[in-house]
């Protein structure tokens, strides 16, 4: 009779075994889930817990169907931890055709992506700049608020009538805790009502307020008229905030609106102790919440007609003379006087005797910046194409921007267009400042130095992003990479620009991957791109108005600071501060299990040190995004 073995074939009255299939091993895959362009480079990431080898994909349309076939890169690029000792590359530039798809991995591993689209450049970056342009409607402050889906309500009107103090002291070392038993007025009343709020908290910074109009009025120049209209009209709600700040006729600037922290004594709280919708401020009556709610303090830059650090001068200068630019052909009487605030304020920058450290917020170590040159180039440069566009001379500020440039380049290279390094924007624009006046003889630099610092900015990040595994080029151990990241995108453009240089365009898309969602993490580090995004930011409004599961209102276009080192974590992430929605609920940390090569990202509303969004980090990614957009990808 015939025997039946296990797993066995019957042959006649003989059993052959035959080998048990293998296991196709689990894996993830990592891919930016905006999409790409239908020309671009395009590159996902195959996780897996083990070796594979032999593993094919393919990619599926919205339909089911399999559109293209491929193998999956035979060689690991390398380990990103213990539980996922190897990363595949994906390779699939071949597909073009416009439409929405999903990756599927078979042979020896097994895995499916987030979907993605393939559409054109414009579309793709296009939404990144009207999602971020949302997020700074989000953030405005004062009666003239967008209620949007969070439902915005006005908020801070005493800040009308707002009181000036002298600078409060601090604890020693990086402390935000004030050791004066209370703060002494100094003048006022001011109004400083409107703005935008810095970041997750309520505060106020001159120094952020005018980066934030940068970034906007250069992505509003860079795009023409294909700027959405929202753009423009939050560019200048920002600068409307400036001219409450700078006032004229006495020659003094606010620096910021508010205290991070109380003090010492506890006599009185700062922002950061209270856990509340905004509008709940003014009618906040507590004595203790007196400087943290409805009547928060004002603090000055220096006195009147006194010496503004270089850094927040040349910024400030620089917001206003872009607005200049803006308005010259549509409201010049608007744009004279624009230019008339940004001359007066670049002149009172103190280059003989900067602060040290350089005057950004109080305290400084909320925004530690270490450099001033490249804010000076910036403030000067845009005044001078002011200048060109109002029918003055720009020589002085052509030649002042130059010799900062110069300046720079020999002892402040930084890395990319940030918050704290604007020499990428500041060199560009010199460029076309130069050629615009006949490219002048005997300036500082030369138009040839400055490309070639503009080359070396963005070919340090992509030699660091070809040896990274997932191609990153910023620092993902440290704070502040998805505005650094985001920034690579303008340096990459405005280089190109100036040169005409593409070998480049790969490692600019590579930037965008990882950015939203080409990370280890498999997260989009923009709120509302793609399908995977965090909702449990340390954002006030969002976490007391928004959804917490996914399903309704989110900040749209929120940029938080990203992945961070866990040393910054050595203390966990604290409890949940009084008034604060847990989220996440369940107190989980689905990401704690990609951390690796010394970065951890945590979604959690306690986690300031990577899901805090803020005006800087949204503003490079509006501009970046734009100038993207402006050159076709």
């Amino acid at each position: 009779m015939a025997v039946v073995g296990l797993a066995g074939l019957t042959v006649g009255t003989a059993t052959v075994l035959s080998q048990p299939a293998q296991a196709a091993t689990a894996g993830l895959v990592r891919v930016d889930q905006a999409g790409f362009g239908t020309g671009e480079v395009k590159q996902a990431y195959l996780m897996t817990g083990a070796a594979v080898s032999g593993a094919t994909f393919s990619v599926v349309d919205s339909s089911g169907a399999t559109v293209l076939t491929g193998k999956v890169g035979a060689a690991s690029l390398g380990k990103w931890n213990a539980a996922y000792p190897d990363v595949y590359p994906i390779t699939f530039t071949s597909l073009k055709t416009p439409g929405t798809y999903h990756i599927k991995v078979a042979g020896n591993a097994s895995a499916t992506s987030p979907s993605f689209k393939i559409t054109s450049t414009d579309a793709l970056y296009g939404k990144l700049v009207a999602d971020g342009v949302t997020f700074f409607q989000t953030q405005r402050d004062g009666s003239d608020v967008i209620a949007g889906s969070l439902k915005r309500q006005p908020s801070h009107l005493h800040d009308a009538s707002a009181t000036v103090y002298a600078w409060p002291r601090f604890a020693s070392g990086d402390s935000d805790t004030i050791t004066s038993s209370d703060l002494t007025k100094s003048g006022g009343p001011v109004d400083v009502s409107g703005g935008w709020f810095d970041a997750g908290d309520y505060l106020k910074f001159t120094n952020n307020e005018a980066f934030g109009a940068i970034t906007l009025f250069a992505a509003q120049r860079a795009l023409g008229s294909a700027a959405p209209p929202s753009l423009a009209t939050e560019a200048h709600f920002g600068e409307s905030w400036l001219d409450k700040a700078w006032d004229e006729k006495t020659k003094t600037l606010v620096l910021q609106v508010g205290i991070g922290s109380g003090n010492s004594a506890g006599t009185f709280y700062g922002d950061h102790d209270l856990w509340r919708l905004p509008q709940k401020d003014d009618g906040d009556t507590a004595k203790a919440d007196r400087y943290a709610a409805a009547h928060r303090p004002v603090f000055l830059a220096a006195g009147p007609g006194g010496r503004i650090s270089p850094n927040l001068a040349g910024r400030v200068a620089a917001a206003f003379a872009l607005a200049a630019q803006i308005d010259a052909s549509g409201n010049p009487k608007q744009a004279a006087a624009e230019y008339q605030a940004a001359a007066s304020v670049y002149a009172l920058a103190d280059t003989d005797t900067p602060p040290s450290p350089l005057t950004t917020a109080l305290p400084n170590s909320y925004y530690p910046e270490a450099i001033w040159h490249d804010a000076m180039e910036l403030g000067a440069t845009e005044l001078a194409l002011a200048a060109q566009k109002l029918g003055h001379s720009p020589a002085t500020y052509l030649s002042q921007a130059a010799t900062y440039a110069k300046d720079y380049i020999a002892s402040d290279a930084g890395d990319t267009f940030n918050l704290y390094d604007n020499s990428a924007l500041a060199h560009a624009d010199l460029i076309k400042a130069m050629a615009a006046a006949g490219d002048p003889s005997g300036l500082a630099v030369t138009p040839a130095v400055l490309t070639a610092d503009l080359k070396r900015q963005v070919q340090s990040a992509a030699a660091k992003a070809k040896a990274d595994i997932f191609h990153a080029g910023g620092d993902y151990t440290n704070f502040d990479v998805n505005a650094h990241t985001f920034g690579f995108l303008t340096t990459q453009a405005l280089y190109r620009q100036a040169s005409g240089d593409r070998s480049f365009d790969a490692f600019a898309t590579e930037q965008r991957d990882w950015l939203l969602g080409g990370n280890p993490w498999g997260v989009a580090f923009m709120v509302g791109e793609g399908s995977t995004f965090p909702h449990c930011l340390q954002h006030q409004v969002a976490n007391l108005a928004g959804s917490l599961d996914g399903t309704g209102a989110v900040p749209t276009g929120a940029v938080m600071n990203g992945p961070n080192n866990p040393d910054n974590f050595a203390g966990g992430l604290g409890d949940f501060q009084d008034g604060m929605k847990k989220c996440p609920a369940n107190g989980a940390d689905p990401y704690n299990a990609f951390t690796g090569h010394t970065s951890r990202f945590a979604d959690d509303v306690r986690s300031w040190q990577t899901d805090e969004p803020a005006l800087d980090m949204t503003g490079s990614a509006v501009l970046g995004a734009a100038m993207q957009e402006a050159l076709g990808g």
